[in-house]
C-alpha cells in the first residue's frame, strides 16, 4: 500500500490553534486543533531558511546541529522582539504588542526573556 508521505511543513499544534482562538482568527480550513493556515508558517522558514540557513547572517558552514540550533534561539528572538516590521509601522513586535496592551487598557503581563548574544 502507497501512503502520500507526510509534508514537513505541515504541522499540528494545539497551542497555535488555541492562540488563533485567542484572538479571533477565523479558520480557513481544517478541523479542531489543525493549523488554520499553513501560508504564513511556510513564509516565516522560507525566510528563516533565507536570512540565517544559508544567507548572509550565516557565520560560515555550520558545524553542527547545536551551532545551528543556537544560531536558530537567537534568530526566533530577534524576530520576536527586535526585527522592524512594515505591517506594524515599522516597530519591533515587542514594542507594538506593548502600545497595544496600553491603549486597549488590557492587563498583559509580559514575560521577561534573557537577552541572548549574537553568534
Amino acid at each position: 500500500m502507497l501512503h502520500r508521505p507526510v509534508e514537513p511543513s505541515q504541522f499540528t499544534s494545539l497551542r497555535y490553534g488555541e492562540r488563533l482562538a485567542e484572538i479571533g482568527a477565523v479558520p480557513s480550513i481544517g478541523t479542531v486543533a489543525d493549523s488554520y493556515d499553513n501560508a504564513l508558517a511556510e513564509t516565516v522558514n522560507g525566510y528563516y531558511k533565507a536570512e540565517l540557513i544559508r544567507g548572509p547572517a550565516r557565520p560560515g558552514p555550520w558545524k553542527s546541529v547545536e551551532d545551528v540550533e543556537l544560531a536558530t534561539l537567537s534568530w526566533v528572538h530577534w524576530h520576536n522582539t527586535t526585527r522592524l516590521h512594515g505591517y506594524l509601522g515599522d516597530v519591533p513586535p515587542l514594542e507594538h504588542e506593548a502600545a497595544f496592551y496600553a491603549a486597549t487598557g488590557t492587563d498583559h503581563t509580559e514575560v521577561d526573556f534573557p537577552t541572548l548574544e549574537p553568534l
